[in-house]
């Protein structure tokens, strides 16, 4: 969580001349080994701010009493003396047969509190499921419950990494399985039938970081989560006690009871008292400086996050700092660990030292770079967020964040990767071209004391609900008590589904049309198969890219990095869903460019601002790759476009849009406005905000702007979900409005371009290659808009 009583150390905004920190500083940087070696090079660029966040000392409480002697001894053995305050508060809760959330800091021990109730249960006959969002973090959990060497333990992962040997053996005796939420549901739940004993006889249902399924993903989770429920009741002994007990744990999380609430459907009792103790961390906020190259209508390019990351990254590991780097996407992650290893000196002397790490490489592959990063033979690590969670590595003294991560939440459960061993750590981070990133490390008041967010998701969505009810009907005959689990909504929706033929209604209850397991697609927005990554020369599969996304990475010409290795793709076959690639380098990446088009099918609120309306409905949007952008790897300089001709794809989602009379726009356009400019302008700014408003990405959501657009007649700018059905995120930003528009006008005023650059108005995923583009006009049309709006 963010500090309460931080001692800051502010600097001026670096732009075009580097500034130096100012003597405050000096001391924190002595003391911080880690902060003192980014500071060496003045060169290089300096943080804009720093925050110091002082140690915190731990509160030892007794082992609770019903701990059963071979586990305390177990721990004692692996170091553990006693519980925190907070570890033994949670599992007195879980032991007492209470629903709760664990909420601590990062690092501070919140799996005590799960497991010293859950392996007492295993011991005494019972079982436990453990459920997390990486396989990752399963294999890491399952290392720790194996080193602890207690007899009658039978632990074992069930997850997409799991061979067929693997998955025998732990149907047939695991006692304490760890899985996913994907695999909970596409495989057991719908194969229950195949483990009576293991759901006759859980008791803990395990929720690990509970604050990543939020949004569309977690919404499918929650009723994941609420068919394990009647299946496990199903398989309930007569007469037994109310089974599953639900133990969340997060280290960031706003109203974690509400967390608890919309993920299971039941009252949690909550523990947000941390105990543990914390060594001191130094919060850095760094803009990277501008550079001599030059971009649309000549705006001079900052260096770009990537790029400092890989210099930091490299400068720390050149003096054997502990570091990790966290990096939003799979080619960014790739492309740091390979710049930082060329600053290293060459690939045979750095590699042992730099490697990259995401999604995509083989289980053991991963399974081997957490290890040499634990056991220090790896130094540094450029991650993609598959790491941000309680994978358990210690020993790091610096974590670096290359660009805002998308959430409060996110941001602290990173930065608290660095000092678990106890020892001074620093985090910092760096800040894209982007107007989110810029107005945040320019406003440390409100990154750095902001609280994390509450966790939006709706339940009641029924593009989400509705394959979940006929993926339950499958499992287990629905019934009218039934339908209470799944919320107020569900009654409507299966009334829907048995009137075109999807469910049949029966005296028993409702039962799917479908044979064998129904169970919907992926939970999280992919496409039901991959599209596979295919050296064409060879016929080795390279990697895999989710059907949605294959458009953006693998189409014709697209430049794919895979574990360091640069390829160019030949041709993408959507039918055969293979993308065919050779092996190069041509020094330039490449980024897909789309045109959006958006339809009003029903607007479900509005709110009148004098001269001005700000709506939310449902939309259609229409989406199509049309080219894609080459630019220069070293410096991001543009290379030109490439067209394209891919099918379109269509959604239909919620937006929030917002209009001007047709009097204020005449007004607008006799004092010399461009309105298209304007209105683009505010469009790519208000999306990069939103963020601050709704636990969102700004690539989970889209925007579509015009002088005088079709759907509406009037200079428009819509913002809309991503995702089928919606997501809760324009719903956010129409019910913040006020704020979130004021907070955008601010953030394009207040950059200190002349024109409009990436820190303001342009937007890294612009369709229409960020023209037109007009700040001073956008600042002009919100002035309008936000006047009226009082």
């Amino acid at each position: 969580m963010p500090p309460s009583t931080p001692q800051r150390v502010h600097t001026e905004k670096a732009v075009a001349t580097i500034t130096p920190v100012p003597p405050a500083a000096e001391p924190l940087a002595s003391e911080n080994r880690a902060l003192g070696i980014l500071l060496e090079d003045p060169r290089a660029g300096r943080p804009v701010h720093v925050e110091h966040i002082p140690a915190r000392a731990g509160r030892e409480v007794p082992w609770p009493p019903w701990v059963p002697a071979e586990l305390t001894g177990a721990l004692a053995g692996r170091g553990i003396r006693a519980p925190w305050s907070h570890q033994a508060e949670a599992a007195c809760h879980a032991q007492a047969d209470r629903n709760v959330i664990i909420s601590t800091g990062a690092a501070s021990g919140k799996s005590l509190g799960y497991l010293l109730p859950a392996l007492t249960a295993v011991l005494g006959g019972d079982t436990v499921l453990y459920v997390t969002p990486t396989k990752a973090l399963a294999a890491d959990q399952l290392a720790s419950i194996r080193a602890l060497g207690l007899p009658g333990i039978q632990a074992a992962t069930f997850d997409g990494d799991s061979t067929t040997a693997e998955r025998a053996w732990a149907r047939s005796h695991a006692r304490y399985l760890l899985t996913t939420p994907d695999m909970l549901h596409q495989s057991l739940l719908p194969r229950h039938t195949r483990w009576p004993g293991f759901f006759s006889r859980l008791r803990y249902v395990i929720i690990d970081e509970c604050h990543e399924y939020r949004g569309v993903f977690g919404s499918h989770v929650g009723h994941v989560l609420r068919r394990l429920r009647r299946v496990v009741a199903h398989h309930a002994p007569p007469g037994g006690p109310r089974r599953p007990v639900f133990v969340l744990a997060s280290a960031t999380v706003g109203a974690p009871g509400a967390c608890a609430r919309l993920l299971t459907g039941l009252d949690a009792e909550e523990v947000i008292d941390d105990g543990s103790p914390r060594g001191p961390l130094a919060f850095a906020l760094w803009e990277p400086p501008l550079t001599d190259a030059r971009g649309e209508a000549g705006v001079r390019l900052r260096r770009t996050a990537t790029a400092q990351t890989a210099d930091l990254l490299a400068r720390l590991v050149r003096q054997d700092v502990p570091t990790l780097a966290f990096i939003r996407s799979r080619r960014g992650a790739e492309t740091v660990a390979l710049a930082a290893r060329r600053s290293l000196g060459g690939p045979e002397a750095s590699e042992a030292k730099v490697a990259a790490y995401r999604s995509g490489y083989l289980p053991e592959d991963r399974r081997n770079l957490e290890a040499a990063i634990s056991d220090g033979r790896l130094v540094g690590l450029a991650a993609t967020t598959a790491l941000e969670l309680g994978v358990n590595i210690t020993g790091l003294d610096a974590v670096l964040i290359a660009g805002w991560p998308g959430t409060f939440s996110s941001l602290w459960q990173q930065a608290g990767r660095a000092g678990r061993s106890g020892r001074s750590a620093a985090a910092v981070l760096i800040a894209r071209d982007d107007p989110l990133d810029t107005y945040l490390v320019r406003h440390p008041e409100i990154l750095l004391g902001h609280p994390v967010e509450t966790t939006v998701l709706d339940p009641g969505n029924p593009y989400v609900l509705a394959p979940h009810l006929c993926a339950a009907a499958a499992e287990l005959p629905l019934t009218d008590a039934d339908l209470d689990i799944f919320g107020p909504e569900a009654r409507a929706v299966v009334e829907d589904l048995t009137t075109i033929g999807r469910l049949r209604r029966r005296p028993a209850g409702w039962y799917s049309m479908r044979r064998g397991v129904a169970a919907p697609g992926g939970l999280r927005g992919a496409g039901d198969a991959p599209v596979l990554v295919v050296e064409q020369a060879t016929g080795r599969l390279v990697g895999t890219v989710d059907e949605p996304s294959a458009q953006l990475m693998v189409h014709d010409g697209a430049v794919y990095l895979h574990q360091g290795d640069s390829y160019l793709v030949g041709r993408l076959d959507l039918d055969d869903r293979v993308a065919l690639v050779e092996p190069g380098d041509p020094g330039y990446t490449t980024m897909a460019r789309d045109v959006t088009e958006i339809e009003v099918r029903d607007e479900l609120r509005r709110m009148t601002w004098g001269e001005a309306e700000v709506a939310f409905g449902d939309v259609r949007v229409t989406r199509q790759v049309v080219s894609y952008a080459k630019r220069r790897s070293d410096t991001g300089a543009p290379l030109g476009t490439e067209p394209l001709d891919l099918p379109p794809r269509h959604l239909l989602t919620r937006a929030v849009w917002w209009t001007i009379s047709a009097a204020e726009r005449d007004r607008l356009a006799t004092a010399g406005v461009d309105l298209g400019g304007a209105a683009h302008a505010c469009e790519h700014a208000s999306i990069g905000l939103l963020p601050l408003f709704a636990t969102c990405d700004r690539w989970d959501i889209g925007g579509v702007s015009a002088d005088l657009h079709p759907a509406t007649g009037k200079l428009s700018v819509f913002v809309y979900d991503g995702y089928d059905g919606g997501a809760g995120f324009a719903e956010r930003g129409f019910q913040a409005a006020r704020q979130w528009l004021t907070a955008t006008r601010q953030a394009i005023a207040g950059c200190d371009c002349e024109a409009g650059c990436p820190s303001c108005v342009q937007s890294p995923k612009c369709g229409n290659a960020n023209h037109p583009l007009s700040k001073r006009g956008a600042v002009a049309l919100l002035d309008a808009l936000l006047a009226s709006s009082h």
